[in-house]
């Protein structure tokens, strides 16, 4: 099974505080992934920290979970899918966060997308890719 990586970064204008504070919200995920995202359950130590719990529905697709493995505030977010995905051997998505001379910040979101279905991998990348690199865009507008 070959693992296939998204790779998207995007420099905002608004300070690492801000940025993180909107991406480690769930909810706000729904805008970035062009998807529902529901909040399934807190973190053990923050709201939106590790163990905390997410089911996403991307269009006709049936909904798959995420848990919230690694949470650094102000620089990283680290979850993988639990449940409801073919996507979900050695599947995780990995968003740093980093401070930008000017004041903004830098965000580098990766996710390692592997299947038993070497197609399924290689689709899933390309749309990924394209719906991220278009939610940062417009995100950017909205931290």
């Amino acid at each position: 099974m070959r693992a296939h990586w998204v790779t998207v970064e995007h420099d905002f204008s608004a300070p690492v505080d801000r940025v993180f504070a909107h991406f480690s919200e769930h909810e706000n995920l729904g805008d970035l992934l062009d998807a529902q995202v529901d909040r399934l359950g807190d973190g053990e130590l923050h709201r939106n920290g590790v163990g905390s719990r997410r089911r996403i529905r991307i269009g006709p697709l049936p909904p798959f979970e995420e848990i919230i493995t690694r949470f650094e505030p102000g620089e990283l977010i680290e979850y993988r899918i639990t449940k409801g995905s073919p996507l979900l051997h050695d599947h995780v998505g990995v968003l740093r966060f980093s401070a930008l001379p000017g004041g903004g910040t830098h965000v580098d979101y990766r996710i390692r997308i592997a299947s038993r279905v070497p197609a399924v991998a290689l689709l899933v990348n390309a749309a990924t890719t394209r719906t991220l690199a278009r939610g940062m865009t417009a995100a950017d507008g909205r931290v």
